[in-house]
C-alpha cells in the first residue's frame, strides 16, 4: 500500500509503462509484487485489471531470500470510481490511491484532491 511504500524501495526503477491512459484515471492503486524479472509485463493475480507497471535498472538485484524482484504495479478494482462510479468510492479513495499524474520512477505516487474525489468546489473532503 501507498502508506506503507517508501521511495528507498523504488530506486532501481527506470520506468513506468502504462498498459492505458492514465490520464483517464482520477486514481489507481499502487503495489509492489515480487516478480521474476527486471522487465516485461509481470503476472497479474488479483480481481480487475492491470493498467500499468514499472520496469527496473539492470543493476537491481533480487530479494536474497526469494530470488524475486520487487516491482510496483498499478491496478483497479472492479469496485473502483473508474469502473463503478456511483459506487463505493464515488467520494473518496482507498488507502493504495495515488493520482497517476504524480506517478514517476523512483518516486511513490501522491494522493491528490482528485484522486481523493473531491470536487472542484472543495465539498467533499
Amino acid at each position: 500500500m501507498s502508506s506503507l511504500m517508501h521511495e528507498s524501495q523504488l530506486v532501481h526503477e527506470a520506468a513506468v509503462v502504462w498498459l492505458e491512459d492514465p490520464e483517464q484515471f482520477d486514481y489507481v492503486r499502487q503495489a509492489l509484487d515480487k516478480t521474476g524479472r527486471r522487465t516485461g509485463r509481470p503476472r497479474y493475480a488479483r480481481d480487475g485489471r492491470m493498467v500499468g507497471y514499472t520496469e527496473l535498472t539492470r543493476d537491481a538485484e533480487p530479494n536474497l531470500d526469494s530470488g524475486l524482484y520487487q516491482r510496483r504495479t498499478f491496478f483497479l478494482l472492479p469496485h473502483d470510481r473508474p469502473n463503478d462510479p456511483e459506487g463505493l468510492y464515488k467520494a473518496g479513495a482507498p488507502g493504495e490511491a495515488v493520482d497517476p499524474r504524480t506517478i514517476e520512477p523512483t518516486r511513490v505516487g501522491e494522493k491528490t484532491p482528485r484522486s481523493q474525489g473531491e470536487t472542484t468546489s472543495g465539498a467533499l473532503s
